[in-house]
């Protein structure tokens, strides 16, 4: 029990008197107490699912699409609505524009939250939007029914004539993106949506970027893992608050006008029953990052696998590393009793675990270059 207590000084002239005339004298003793929130709450292992569950779906659909795409390169295709997004191979140079973007939109986000944070939540309602569509598409295309085009136009994107079921589909994944940002503040049950809408986000990123060697993804989790350290545990050094930035973006400036958070997080209300949350509603969060970019790794440990004919070694290892790396951040959360760059402990279980599986199969020559992918190609 946390207990606040301080003296409260009468006026020289009068004298304090409760309510029922008992008299005090001249100081009167006050105690403010809270009662005690534990650091992990039970939300953690719906967190730990869904992190966990989208990195393993993710990498998994990632992988075996862009097998798929390379045995069967001739496929006929019956519509515009069947041609998939290609896939975007990061390159070094991409990776380096990317991380000093991110540096930028942080320290501008730390400066300028309560005008930028409106540019993110309306960024987060289309990539969603259109990450919901990308999941949801494959499952609507099994339908037996609205498969009749719209007749011919000449509008963007409707002079491709696609099918009503397609139509239908992105006029829903609009509607719950809209309605999640109009709706976004309720407590509730909003972030419900807002994880729903961020899971799919994730999907669809996983499906769509894609790191074509180890070396790639080294560089990658490596550069975004010092940049983690530096915003969550340099930073406070360097402001003037002594406050980190990483920790103040992500959960919000406690002197923002707007009270509105970043929705680029998954977030699931504590689920203890304290006293505290008739006043407030305490989430705990997980950042889009820590899934990303872990998962872009098993995304590429999924294609190797099947390429070499691994039966899903490299997957599976890679993909537990992260859950254990996830425990650790929450036991690291525990025992520090303050925000965590969760990078710093799943970028070392992912990128060990995968060199480790690679070294123990010899493999470590063709793993690093991504040279397996080349060799089996070249016997189509």
């Amino acid at each position: 029990m946390m207990r606040l207590a301080f003296l409260w000084p009468c006026s020289a002239t009068k004298t304090c008197w409760t309510s029922s005339g008992q008299r005090f004298g001249r100081m009167v003793r006050v105690a403010l107490y809270a009662p005690h929130e534990p650091v992990l709450d039970y939300n953690m292992v719906i967190i730990f699912i869904m992190a966990v569950g989208t990195v393993a779906i993710g990498g998994y659909w990632a992988g075996s699409r862009d097998v798929k795409k390379r045995y069967m390169k001739h496929k006929r295709d019956d519509g515009p609505e069947k041609q998939e997004d290609e896939a975007v191979d990061v390159t070094p140079v991409m990776t380096c524009v990317f991380v000093v973007m991110c540096c930028s939109m942080l320290v501008l986000l730390y400066y300028f939250y309560d005008l930028l944070v409106y540019v993110v939540i309306g960024i987060f309602c289309l990539a969603s939007a259109t990450g919901l569509y990308s999941c949801l598409a494959p499952c609507v295309r099994r339908l037996p029914f609205g498969k009749c085009r719209i007749p011919n136009n000449s509008l963007p994107y409707f002079h491709k004539r696609p099918q009503a079921r397609m139509l239908l589909l992105a006029l829903f994944c609009v509607a719950v993106s809209v309605v999640w940002g109009v709706f976004r503040n309720e407590d509730q049950w909003a972030w419900v949506l807002q994880d729903a809408l961020g899971i799919a986000f994730c999907l669809y990123m996983l499906k769509t970027i894609r790191l074509p060697t180890f070396k790639a993804c080294t560089l990658l989790l490596l550069v975004l893992f010092l940049y983690d350290i530096f915003f969550v545990f340099i930073t406070p050094f360097l402001t003037k608050s002594g406050s980190s930035i990483m920790v103040e973006v992500a959960t919000g400036p406690s002197d923002s006008a707007t009270r509105e958070k970043l929705p680029m997080v998954l977030k699931v209300p504590r689920l203890n029953l304290s006293p505290l949350a008739l006043c407030d509603r305490p989430f705990s969060l997980l950042g889009f990052g820590d899934i990303l970019v872990p998962g872009l790794l098993v995304a590429y440990c999924h294609r190797f696998d099947i390429q070499v004919q691994s039966s899903r070694v490299y997957f599976v290892a890679c993909t537990i590393a992260y859950g254990v790396g996830l425990l650790v951040t929450f036991m690291a959360l525990a025992l520090m009793q303050r925000g965590q760059p969760a990078l710093l402990y799943l970028v070392p279980c992912t990128l060990v675990t995968s060199c480790a599986v690679a070294l123990w199969r010899r493999e470590l020559a063709v793993f690093w270059t991504g040279s397996g992918f080349a060799v089996n190609t070249s016997l189509l």
